[in-house]
């Protein structure tokens, strides 16, 4: 059971109600992470800017590169929620998460988001060459400020230690712990 419960939208105030409106148009969904955060709009709408960070990047990066570097965050954050939440892209995109073979640029974001994710002071000096060598400066802040929202998301829901939203439930590791 979660450490903060979600909002209550019948007794919240009208600025996480318009916060909570907001959201759902924007998304059309609202999931346990984002009901709780709501209890800040501020802070929902510091965490929701992984989406304009992902959009920076899809230019350059697919749906499925951003979708493996933001699990191997999760995994090496051993954060479920976020964890589930790309095993349902990758599965809905048909695809089979233990089974994907990586490209050469995908292999060094899923090295790269593992690396920060582990100790961001000790990103291996050849992955920030290799990194370097394929993307420019402002893709390059833009993928580090995006693995640290996916960080600062697998904290979030860590410590608060928010429940899985059930329709994730279908998408966990099969034969495994909950991590």
């Amino acid at each position: 059971m979660a450490m903060i419960p979600p909002i209550d939208y019948a007794s919240a105030s009208q600025e996480i109600r318009a916060e909570h409106d907001r959201e759902l148009g924007l998304r059309g969904r609202m999931t346990n992470m984002k009901r709780i955060l709501l209890h800040s709009p501020a802070a929902h709408r510091i965490y929701a800017e992984w989406f304009a960070l992902r959009d920076l990047l899809k230019p350059t990066l697919d749906d499925r590169a951003i979708w493996l570097l933001s699990l191997a965050v999760s995994e090496r954050c051993r954060a479920e929620i976020p964890l589930t939440f790309f095993r349902r892209a990758l599965i809905d995109g048909g695809l089979d998460p233990e089974a994907i073979q990586p490209t050469s640029d995908e292999a060094l974001l899923i090295e790269f988001g593992k690396a920060v994710a582990a100790d961001a002071n000790a990103v291996p000096d050849d992955v920030w060459a290799a990194i370097k060598a394929r993307y420019d400066d402002t893709l390059l802040v833009n993928l580090v400020a995006f693995a640290g929202i996916m960080v600062a998301t697998c904290l979030f829901t860590n410590a608060v230690r928010v429940d899985l939203d059930p329709e994730l439930e279908a998408y966990r590791r099969k034969g495994a712990d909950p991590v």
